[in-house]
């Protein structure tokens, strides 16, 4: 058939080098329309399948969203580079040895960037583990404050002032944390300091009642009132009541302001430290 085709491509004048240089257009040509083809394919499949991972974190309120939104942008990525490679086989290139330069590149550029990607490595720790989420009030690397995004290379929190602060994911992931959202209860602690002349059975009373009187106080487990140590000039009471976390911190100031405010119309000594000073008369001349 080949043979028939080229005796009439000389009988019309045309040389093989002619036919040769035609057929070698029409195969180009084929590959790159075979190309673009597999590209929108490729490029189609790859936003679907994201869209569909990301609306999965959407579509339940206890599955994270930071988390479907990372493994929709991997799995994008994951088709754009097959497609890619199969772009490269349509050429007639070899895609073993790119392969394997890729690979090359990347422990070098790894190499480079080992800080940069040290952040990668843990924020992906961070999104896969879900140690800390959007909104939890945390403590981290020695930072206060509530969470407002975890990204692949830092964790951003807002300080108690509404100061933003940006934490490495290093820094995070490597670093002892503190959530204080976790946990619907927190037990609150307080110390306070009565005077060796007043009558424990009535100051513990008077703590005791200041305490179940708020409603915020749990009941179970009920609050521990007790002597707690005899200092140089006070007798101290440790305090310890639960409460919701919610009201954690306006709990402990109110608590603590209502009890100063019962002890002293109960007629209680609260003593605080004081030192008397004695002049030595000076020695005559």
């Amino acid at each position: 058939m080949i043979e028939d085709i080229l005796n009439y491509q000389i009988w019309q004048g045309n040389s093989l080098a002619d036919f040769l240089t035609l057929e070698m257009l029409a195969s180009a040509a084929g590959s790159v329309v075979a190309a673009i083809a597999i590209l929108l394919v490729g490029w189609i499949l790859a936003a679907w399948l994201s869209s569909r991972v990301r609306k999965i974190g959407l579509k339940y309120a206890r599955l994270d969203d930071t988390l479907f939104n990372f493994l929709g942008s991997l799995v994008r990525y994951i088709v754009l580079t097959f497609t890619f490679l199969i772009v490269l086989n349509t050429f007639g290139v070899q895609t073993t040895s790119f392969v394997a330069a890729i690979g090359a590149a990347g422990l070098a550029i790894g190499l480079a960037l080992q800080g940069t990607l040290s952040n990668v490595a843990a924020g992906v720790m961070l999104i896969l583990f879900r140690p800390l989420k959007i909104g939890d009030f945390v403590e981290v690397n020695g930072k206060m404050g509530t969470v407002k995004d975890v990204t692949l290379n830092f964790t951003e929190l807002a300080s108690m002032g509404n100061v933003q602060i940006i934490i490495p994911n290093s820094k995070v992931w490597g670093n002892t944390m503190e959530n204080y959202s976790v946990y619907k209860t927190r037990r609150a602690e307080w110390y306070f300091g009565v005077g060796y002349g007043v009558n424990l059975k009535s100051a513990e009373d008077v703590i005791r009642k200041v305490v179940t009187a708020d409603e915020r106080t749990h009941a179970d487990p009920a609050p521990f009132i007790q002597v707690n140590n005899l200092g140089e000039s006070s007798v101290d009471f440790l305090v310890r009541a639960w409460v919701d976390s919610s009201d954690y911190f306006t709990y402990q100031a109110d608590i603590k302001r209502k009890i100063k405010e019962a002890l002293d119309l109960d007629g209680i000594d609260i003593p605080f430290p004081t030192r008397t000073m004695v002049t030595a008369p000076s020695a005559e001349k």
